[in-house]
């Protein structure tokens, strides 16, 4: 086995002693490390690789400014910039190979920073106070691991030296596993909500059967934002954005938004992709008890005791169709999208609690009164999204633009 470098990212003033134990425990085991300093108040306990100049420049700063304006959020935002450039500088030079940081809020802060710039499939460790409430601020939509420090980050003790060892043999033992891929087949990429997953299984049954392989991302908002993001990171050779409903928490005020850069990142990277509507009838809610009082009137379904579904208005899916229609119509690559003019979700069929061809047909009418045709080519099937028949066309439209771009 060759030896791998670990990134070490941290603040040497405050926590020098905690990282010469981890940055010894590494090198025990046959492996380098890259000491990045972010520490701004005092001296580094030990001479870093990058010293922390160097990083608060990376962010924007320097350290004199950072030391006389005695801005800790400040502070914590420079470094944490700085320290995600100079890691993105150092991936591009084939410099380490796992990164590695440990801290409060502010030492969580910094290195979460750094890692939520790196590729996934890099391996990412975070030893922290925070690890054991909300970690979705520093988590994000990558592969980062956290582990619980148990007691603070602050000095060695019978706990924290056996919890950095853990953490020191598991960074090791990240960068030292290979991921065995027998063969890389190219990735396409799907979203599905349980509401079209009849859709999408049978779409990812012959996107597979031709060669791909099928990532297939749950539309709750963290699922849409992964999928743009390894879409922006390269990883994607196509996309079957079959439900993109997420659009409709993010316009009304659900729960389950992926933001407004939702549908720009295929656009933008020029990659084959064919569109659908599924799920634009909902918008989500907690508990039946969360929904907000001026939608207790609404439509409602309680699809389980966790989750309730809101219909969403003929208005509401007007403006869908113009959002849908803007952003596709940026499209730098091939580029369909299809209705599906028997419903755009389960229980938006005849019979169902969402069928509604009223709302429905304002997304629809917004969508031809909107898409630049020269850009997106508009397929209309007269279907329900979850009928073998509008799988079955979405896939083929994928596979022909596949093919035609090999």
């Amino acid at each position: 086995m060759s030896a791998k470098t670990i990134l070490l990212i941290g603040t040497l003033d405050t926590k020098g002693r905690e990282y010469a134990y981890v940055r010894d425990l590494i090198r025990a085991r046959g492996h380098r490390v890259f000491m990045l300093d972010a520490g701004v108040l005092g001296e580094p306990v030990f001479e870093p690789d990058s010293p922390s100049s160097r990083t608060a420049e990376a962010g924007g700063g320097t350290l004199a400014e950072l030391r006389e304006r005695r801005d800790r959020g400040h502070a914590l935002e420079i470094m944490g910039l700085g320290a995600r450039s100079l890691a993105l500088d150092l991936l591009a030079a084939g410099k380490f190979d796992a990164v590695f940081a440990m801290g409060g809020s502010g030492g969580t802060s910094i290195g979460a920073t750094a890692m939520q710039a790196l590729p996934v499939g890099m391996p990412k460790l975070i030893v922290s106070t925070m690890a054991s409430g909300n970690v979705a601020p520093y988590v994000d939509v990558k592969d980062i691991t956290m582990m619980y420090s148990v007691v603070d980050v602050a000095g060695l003790n019978r706990v924290s030296r056996r919890v950095l060892a853990n953490a020191a043999g598991a960074i090791c033992g990240m960068a030292e596993q290979e991921a065995g891929d027998a063969e890389q087949k190219p990735l396409v990429a799907a979203t599905m909500f349980g509401v079209t997953t009849p859709c999408v299984d049978r779409v990812r049954e012959r996107i597979e059967s031709a060669g791909y392989e099928m990532l297939v991302f749950h539309a709750t908002g963290s699922g849409g934002r992964a999928m743009e993001s390894l879409i922006s990171d390269g990883f994607v050779a196509g996309v079957a954005d079959v439900t993109t409903t997420e659009w409709c928490d993010e316009l009304v005020g659900g729960v389950l938004s992926a933001g407004p850069t939702r549908l720009d990142a295929a656009a933008r990277a020029g990659i084959p992709q064919v569109v659908s509507l599924g799920a634009l009838d909902m918008v989500n809610f907690g508990p039946m008890d969360t929904v907000p009082e001026q939608f207790r009137d609404r439509n409602l379904y309680v699809h389980n005791p966790q989750v309730t579904l809101m219909r969403t208005t003929r208005e509401e899916n007007r403006r869908l169709g113009e959002i849908i229609a803007g952003k596709l119509n940026a499209a730098t690559g091939p580029t369909a999208l299809f209705i599906p003019l028997g419903g755009v979700s389960m229980i938006d069929a005849e019979g169902m609690p969402f069928h509604d061809p009223v709302a429905d047909a304002a997304l629809f009418d917004a969508l031809r009164a909107n898409l630049d045709r020269s850009r997106v080519d508009l397929v209309e099937i007269d279907a329900n999204v979850n009928d073998p028949a509008f799988a079955d066309a979405m896939a083929d439209r994928l596979l022909a633009e596949l093919a035609a771009k090999a």
